[in-house]
């Protein structure tokens, strides 16, 4: 799920939207805009009503499953789909597991600093019934964004009821001149009405994230980080940044320029290194270009910047060519290598942070 423009023009105009592969084909059909199949659509409609339908229709084609034709073997086959993982940028992903974002003392939405973590559902669970608990007390908007805060957990699917609470808990306790104050009991009952009310028959755990207790997923672990705007976007982008502004206060950049536009670009997949738009705009420059720095840098500022910044870019280096990997022919020699430079490469750039 992502939100996209409904406008040809420059002009935005939000949309969600969901779109499905079929996880057991080849990456190289994966790859394919055929393959990547529409799902729904809806400028109106939140991004958790929008999955709600897509988990209630992913369900019921997997209970009664799927006749098709298969055309190889030439004889009906039956399907039974099931969900693999969610992927999306950031602050989508943190929308589908009922995370706050970086603003909340737990500011991932997969761990947090200690042994259990945060991908835990009955602990997301229980923490959105504990904050409509806190909408029925007074000073109820300090004490749910404490929980907010403090668990890192906001439920969007949920939100609108637990605002209509709160409201209505400032309502009957705003005291009317020349009136006596409605007391604590009275106002408790109201908003327990109101609640089941706005639940319309169900429960609270009907209106929650519906991606909880999905057959297949784990909605905190089965969205697995987005590295454009985490990596390209994020880390290297700022460094970059770093870097421009190191050069340009040196009056190195044009040395800079001139080692870009000689660099040999044939090892790199896919080349992205126009030196003249690259200095040019150096404020603008967009996830492509980023890919094909972070694979060169270190050979372009070896003596241009402190030995600090060169160790970060040969860091960068060698992560950037780690996670774009396509194959991944030995799963144990890969994660040994990921680990090494995780931690150990990494240890000695604490002072850039």
């Amino acid at each position: 799920m992502d939100d996209v423009s409904g406008n040809i023009s420059k002009q935005w105009n939000k949309h969600h939207a969901i779109y499905m592969s079929n996880a057991n084909l080849p990456r190289e059909m994966l790859e394919k805009e055929f393959f990547v199949r529409f799902v729904t659509l809806s400028p109106h409609a939140a991004p958790m009503e929008l999955m709600r339908a897509m988990k209630d229709s992913l369900c019921n084609a997997a209970q009664s499953g799927v006749v098709a034709w298969d055309c190889k073997d030439e004889e009906e086959v039956m399907l039974i789909p099931c969900g693999l993982f969610l992927a999306g940028d950031n602050p989508m992903q943190a929308e589908e597991c009922s995370h706050a974002g970086l603003n909340c003392n737990y500011f991932c939405r997969t761990c947090n600093a200690s042994e259990e973590g945060y991908n835990s559902i009955f602990k997301t669970t229980d923490d959105i019934q504990h904050q409509f608990e806190a909408a029925m007390k007074s000073g109820a908007t300090t004490k749910v964004q404490s929980a907010v805060s403090s668990t890192g957990v906001r439920d969007s699917a949920s939100a609108s009821i637990l605002e209509s609470l709160i409201e209505l808990g400032k309502k009957l306790r705003k005291r009317a001149p020349g009136l006596p104050a409605t007391s604590e009991s009275e106002i408790t009952a109201a908003l327990e009405k109101e609640f089941d009310e706005l639940l319309r028959g169900t429960t609270l755990n009907d209106a929650m994230n519906p991606l909880f207790g999905m057959n297949g997923i784990n909605i905190h672990l089965d969205t697995p980080t987005e590295i454009l705007h985490t990596v390209l976007l994020g880390v290297v982008k700022y460094f970059w940044g770093q870097s421009v502004f190191i050069l340009e206060k040196a009056k190195l950049l044009h040395i800079f320029q001139s080692r870009l536009e000689s660099v040999d670009k044939d090892g790199l997949n896919a080349p992205s290194l126009n030196a003249d738009y690259i200095c040019h705009y150096k404020g603008g420059l967009i996830g492509k270009h980023f890919k094909s720095l972070a694979q060169v840098m270190p050979f372009l500022v070896y003596d241009l910047v402190p030995q600090t910044v060169l160790n970060g870019w040969s860091v960068i280096g060698e992560l950037v060519a780690l996670i774009w990997h396509t194959t991944i022919p030995d799963t144990e020699e890969y994660l040994v290598s990921l680990r090494y430079l995780s931690v150990e490469r990494c240890h000695g750039l604490t002072d850039l942070l």
